[in-house]
């Protein structure tokens, strides 16, 4: 069990650091190479880079830092449901991000924050988030995959 939290934590965390604001920077910066597909329109472009320091309420610690606390937590989640699941872990971990975290997202955080569920029903917030989610999730999991998690 330590191992599960342990490991979950520390994976989840730079899977944020990593995967989730390396998928931001990607999008940001090579957006004119993305665009080139015939199904992406301008919108999915993201507002900024990543790595963002503006504090975030109730503590005031950088925005980066406290979404890699979170990423922490549900790594915890994924580590469990890889170290107990039968399903693949990298699948695992993509459907636990771009589905439940994103899920989770658009309803109770939008919830706390007061901002609109399910992101006003913008389809493209959706896809961009599930994107972003995805990229953590599966990131996480293939972090996680040296621990062996699975067995015993």
């Amino acid at each position: 069990m330590k191992k599960v939290l342990l490991v979950g934590f520390i994976c989840g965390a730079l899977a944020v650091l990593v995967f989730h604001q390396g998928t931001l920077w990607v999008l940001f910066h090579q957006f004119p190479l993305i665009k080139m597909l015939p199904f992406v329109p301008e919108a999915f472009r993201p507002a900024s880079p990543g790595f963002n320091i503006r504090p975030v309420p109730p503590l005031g610690v950088p925005q980066v830092l406290s979404a890699a606390f979170w990423g922490g937590l549900w790594g915890i989640v994924l580590a469990a449901l890889i170290r107990w699941g039968r399903l693949p872990d990298l699948l695992t971990g993509f459907v636990l991000g771009a589905v439940v975290c994103t899920v989770v997202g658009f309803t109770v955080v939008a919830q706390l924050r007061g901002a609109p569920m399910w992101a006003g029903g913008n389809g493209i917030v959706w896809a961009r988030a599930a994107l972003l989610n995805g990229a953590f999730g599966w990131g996480a999991a293939f972090l996680m995959r040296p621990f062996s998690l699975r067995g015993g």
